[in-house]
């Protein structure tokens, strides 16, 4: 039995649309982009994270970039258990165990999430070798992970904005009263930016140059506090067909992905509407927790703090706080149990 014990590890995994994040042993070792780069001749995957990153979009005919997972969800089964398998194997670097683990496993989901959808991440995961896979709802463990006290009968308001989806939840007593999952998140800002590059100044960017604009320049308003730099973009002239930089500023961009960030706050609103009245109460007095890469997008909490009227916290480390609240879970498995679904 101690054997059975030493050849089991516990992990607790994130798996995002655009991060993949992976706790063992109480530290976030593996933190990677949720791609994979495969081979069309062979189907082989020849890179998966940060390589297959650095390959999006500039390939050739022989190998193509896939990003397995879609709106939080898997949406190419085969690419996302390759992924899985190969990101775990990144704990170990270049010690490779001598028997292949069992894998005991922690995997967060989105709230909005179909049983398909479920039994599609719980496959992948059995398939990359997990032994006792486990699934959290994202908001709740976004919850455990910046220290709300989940078991409480205090509400709370967890706004999760990922890479696919946004979750909104108003969490008690362990559970999840009322929840909100749209498909609006970081993905959406970024082809609101491509979009706007090409409507406003005739400019083709690829999403990479996208992602790299609403990290450097990215606002949720057209006035802010210690503003950032404009930045310069480099893309190709559909006029002419040749490579041209422009400057952006921060305002810019806020007009660009204003109407995305008012669905955000449109799907907020209807969550605090259906939230029950001692709840909202709670809630009146704890205000609004933000998390997820969406949390560090400037002038965010401003935003929806002008809108409801509430205090708004963005958590220390937002990118982090589902992966941590998933590995607090996994520590504390017969604490959590009933949080979880099999």
């Amino acid at each position: 039995m101690a054997l059975f014990n030493f050849l089991t590890q516990e992990i607790a995994i994130d798996l995002g649309t655009a991060n993949t994040l992976i706790i063992h042993n109480d530290k976030v070792v593996v933190d990677q982009p949720s791609i994979v780069a495969i081979d069309r001749r062979t189907d082989k995957v020849i890179a998966v994270g940060m390589r297959a990153m650095q390959m999006h979009e500039k390939t050739h005919e022989n190998i193509k970039t896939v990003r397995p997972l879609r709106d939080g969800v898997i949406a190419d089964f085969k690419a996302a258990e390759s992924m899985i398998r190969e990101m775990i194997a990144m704990i170990y670097g270049d010690k490779k165990p001598l028997f292949p683990p069992r894998y005991k496993m922690v995997i967060c989901i989105p709230s909005g999430i179909t049983e398909v959808e479920k039994r599609a991440v719980k496959d992948s995961a059995e398939q990359a070798g997990g032994q006792d896979v486990k699934m959290i709802h994202e908001p709740m463990a976004a919850a455990i992970g910046i220290g709300i006290d989940v078991e409480e009968p205090n509400g709370n308001m967890i706004i999760d904005i990922g890479g696919g989806t946004t979750e909104i939840a108003v969490i008690a007593l362990s559970g999840i009263v009322c929840d909100q999952s749209i498909r609006v998140a970081g993905d959406e800002f970024t082809l609101d930016i491509v979009d706007y590059m090409r409507r406003q100044h005739n400019m083709l960017i690829g999403e990479r140059t996208a992602e790299m604009i609403k990290i450097n320049v990215g606002s949720a308003l057209t006035d802010i506090d210690s503003p950032p730099d404009d930045y310069p973009v480099n893309g190709r002239d559909l006029m002419t067909g040749i490579p041209k930089q422009i400057i952006v500023s921060y305002s810019e961009i806020a007009h660009a992905i204003d109407k995305s960030i008012s669905k955000i706050e449109e799907a907020i609103l209807k969550a605090l509407e259906t939230t029950p009245p001692e709840l909202a109460a709670d809630i009146f007095k704890t205000g609004l927790y933000l998390t997820g890469g969406g949390a560090l997008l400037r002038g965010l909490d401003k935003r929806i703090g002008q809108k409801t009227k509430l205090p708004v916290h963005v958590a220390e480390d937002p990118l982090r706080a589902v992966v941590r609240g998933t590995g607090i879970a996994l520590k504390n498995m017969d604490r959590f149990t009933f949080l979880m679904d099999d």
